[in-house]
């Protein structure tokens, strides 16, 4: 019982964490239909700017100031990449943001190195929160559990009860109406692609002292923020909370149930030895499956593509 109620409770911190970086993934790909592949770069730079800005003025300006940060290179990167490369279709634009996650992850490695940085978790939440079963829960694992929630809220409510909101969806449904009101749609691409950008950067903040700060975080996270965009529902900012809190659940336990098919067909008094067709599948641990999981799924969704997937801006 102690493993299944610490397995649960870290897997919905990790399942949130995915939500915070895939919903401005969401934002970006369901709405501008922009397939951007730097996004998970954004979550790096968050990490390491905070990382930066926390050695010499502490986390909480880092909290507010990285993502801020994020934002305003997204903004660039829409404004004078997506911008150009837009007219030429969803091929220029993938191959342009791949292209730039590349550039990006090489400029990390020239600025901080190709070793993880000691990016730390703050005094102030370095504490057991309380106990499970002798096993204790850090606070800042709540304290992410708590910002997910008020982000998750803060987007829903402005994209549905604030009138900025509206004009935003307005605009990205019926640009030339939107137009012809006296919105500059342009102007309100870029800012939603800095939001979502933003809001990558507010991941790395969060999530960056929370796993390892190092250059190969974004090629970790990027495939399974994909799979869970497209797995909730493009366009579906709910069936993304619920996707993300299934693929962390799935993930956790996949890695604390070191079982495999052969173990379960034991119970049953039916042995797998290396004579036994398909014995090798049989072997294979759930951890190892749940390492592949994120690709295996991004297989499947790209042979069986849902449809809006490669929809079009009619900009």
């Amino acid at each position: 019982m102690e493993v299944f109620v610490v397995s649960l409770l870290n897997g919905l911190v990790y399942g949130m964490l995915l939500f915070m970086l895939a919903s401005g993934l969401t934002l970006i790909l369901s709405m501008m239909g922009v397939l951007n592949f730097a996004h998970a770069s954004a979550y790096m730079l968050g990490a390491y700017f905070a990382y930066t800005i926390s050695v010499y003025i502490g986390f909480w300006p880092a909290l507010v100031i990285a993502p801020l940060l994020c934002g305003l290179i997204g903004a660039g990167i829409e404004m004078f990449g997506l911008r150009r490369v837009h007219r030429n279709g969803h091929i220029a634009e993938l191959l342009f943001t791949f292209g730039l996650a590349l550039l990006i992850e090489k400029g990390v490695q020239m600025t901080w190195g190709l070793l993880p940085v000691p990016y730390r978790v703050p005094e102030l939440l370095d504490f057991p929160l309380f106990r499970v079963y002798g096993t204790q829960f850090p606070a800042y694992r709540a304290f992410m559990l708590v910002i997910s929630a008020l982000m998750f809220g803060a987007i829903w409510l402005g994209l549905t009860r604030t009138r900025i909101g509206l004009v935003i969806q307005a605009a990205l449904t019926h640009p030339d109406m939107a137009s012809a009101l006296g919105h500059n749609v342009p102007r309100i691409f870029t800012l939603v692609f800095a939001a979502g950008t933003a809001l990558a950067g507010l991941a790395g903040v969060i999530g960056g002292n929370y796993q390892v700060t190092e250059p190969a975080m974004a090629f970790t996270m990027g495939p399974i923020v994909f799979v869970v965009v497209v797995f909730g529902g493009l366009g579906s900012l709910a069936g993304c909370f619920i996707a993300s809190i299934l693929m962390g659940l799935i993930q956790t336990f996949a890695v604390v149930f070191d079982v495999s098919l052969a173990d379960l067909l034991s119970k049953f008094g039916y042995t797998v030895t290396s004579s036994t067709p398909f014995a090798e599948v049989l072997n294979v641990t759930l951890p190892r499956v749940g390492a592949l999981l994120p690709f295996l799924m991004m297989v499947l969704i790209l042979v069986f593509r849902p449809r809006g997937l490669m929809g079009t801006r009619d900009t």
